[in-house]
C-alpha cells in the first residue's frame, strides 16, 4: 500500500493518464506518447518506492515514550519507605539517550563493583593477549567469583589507587577516586565513593566503540560479566525480560563501623536492539539478602518504565 505523498504522486500521474487519453493526436505521436506514457510509470513506480523507503526511515526513526520521572519516582518512594539506608540508581538507554536518575546525588560505595573499573584499568595498560596467564586468572576470578584476593593483586599492578583514579578519569569519571592504603585485611578499592552518573558512564565505555577500551578488550570484559558463577547473578538481571542478556558485577559488603550492609549492581541489559545500563547503589541493610531484595525491587521498579516485557 501506498500512503501519504507517494499516493497523492500517483493520483496526479493518473489523472495526468486521462488528460492525455481525451486529446486527439496524430498518428504520428503516438509513439512518442507511449514513450511518454512509460516513462510516467517508470517514475510513479520509483517515487512510491522512495516515498516508502523514507516512511520507514521515519517510523523507524519515531521518538519513545518519554520515561515518567515523576511517576517512577513516587513508585520508588512508597517502596523504599520502610526499608534502611539509603538508595541511589539510574538507567539509561544507551540508543536512544533516555534516562531515570534516583536520588543522582548520594555518594556510596562500591564494594566489589569496584573491580570492573580495576579490569577495565588493566587491559588499558595492557591488552589482555599479552597478559600473563596467572594475570588472565586473576582477572577471570575476580569478575566471575569476585575473588578479593584476586583484585588485591591487579590493584598493585594497575599502580594502586593512583592507577585507578587515572583510569577512573580516562573513562570520564567525576566523582570515583581510588582510596590509598589497607582496610582490614583488603586493599581500599571497596570503599570506593562513587555516584550513579559515574557508574552509567562506566557501562557505557564497555557497549561504545569511542571508548577508550578497544573493542576486543571491552568484549573480554563483558564476557566475564556475562558468566558470574550461580549465587552471584542476581542484581540487574532480575529485571531482565526473557530474551533480554544481563551482564552485570554486584558488590556487598558489611561496614565494620556500623555492620550494615552496603549492596550494589552495575551492568548492562540488552536486547531488542537496545543497550540499558543500570546503576542502583544501597547501604544501609540489616543483612546481605535484605540489600539484594531492595536493590533488585528498584532496579525492576525502574526498567518496566523503558520498556515491556513480552508474555
Amino acid at each position: 500500500m501506498i500512503t501519504g505523498q507517494g499516493q497523492v504522486t500517483v493520483r496526479v500521474l493518473l489523472a495526468l493518464a486521462l488528460l492525455l487519453s481525451l486529446v486527439t493526436v496524430p498518428a504520428e505521436q503516438i509513439g512518442q506518447i507511449e514513450r511518454t506514457d512509460r516513462v510516467v510509470m517508470v517514475v510513479a513506480r520509483a517515487t512510491a518506492g522512495v516515498t516508502l523507503r523514507r516512511a520507514e526511515r521515519v517510523a523507524a526513526a519515531e521518538p519513545l515514550r518519554p520515561v515518567p520521572a515523576k511517576r517512577i519516582g513516587k513508585r520508588l518512594d512508597r517502596y523504599l519507605a520502610d526499608r534502611p539506608g539509603r538508595v541511589t540508581a539510574m538507567v539509561k538507554d544507551l540508543e536512544s539517550g533516555r534516562l531515570y536518575r534516583y536520588h543522582p546525588g548520594e555518594r556510596l560505595i562500591t564494594a566489589s563493583s569496584s573491580k570492573v573499573l580495576i579490569l577495565m584499568a588493566l587491559l588499558l595498560r595492557t591488552p589482555w593477549k599479552k597478559l600473563p596467564r596467572d594475570v588472565r586468572r586473576d582477572a577471570e576470578v575476580m569478575i566471575r567469583t569476585s575473588d578479593n584476593q584476586a583484585a588485591d593483586r591487579l590493584w598493585l599492578r594497575i599502580g594502586g589507587a593512583g592507577g585507578f583514579t587515572k583510569a577512573a578519569r580516562r573513562f570520564g569519571l567525576k566523582h570515583t577516586l581510588g582510596v590509598p592504603g589497607s582496610c582490614v585485611d583488603l586493599f581500599c578499592w571497596g570503599i570506593t565513593r562513587t555516584s550513579v552518573d559515574d557508574q552509567i558512564r562506566l557501562m557505557s565505555a564497555l557497549a561504545s566503540p569511542r571508548s577508550p577500551l578497544k573493542a576486543g578488550e571491552r568484549s573480554r570484559v563483558l564476557d566475564l560479566m556475562g558468566t558470574v558463577v550461580d549465587g552471584q547473578d542476581w542484581g540487574l538481571s532480575a529485571a531482565a525480560c526473557r530474551g533480554e542478556r544481563a551482564t552485570l558485577k554486584n558488590g556487598w559488603l558489611r561496614r565494620v563501623s556500623t555492620g550494615r550492609w552496603a549492596v550494589v549492581t552495575v551492568g548492562l541489559i540488552s536486547g531488542d536492539g537496545h543497550h540499558y545500563a543500570v546503576a542502583v547503589l544501597s547501604e544501609g541493610a540489616s543483612d546481605v539478602r535484605q540489600g539484594i531484595a531492595t536493590v533488585e525491587g528498584v532496579a525492576r521498579r525502574i526498567m518496566r518504565d523503558f520498556r515491556r516485557c513480552s508474555a
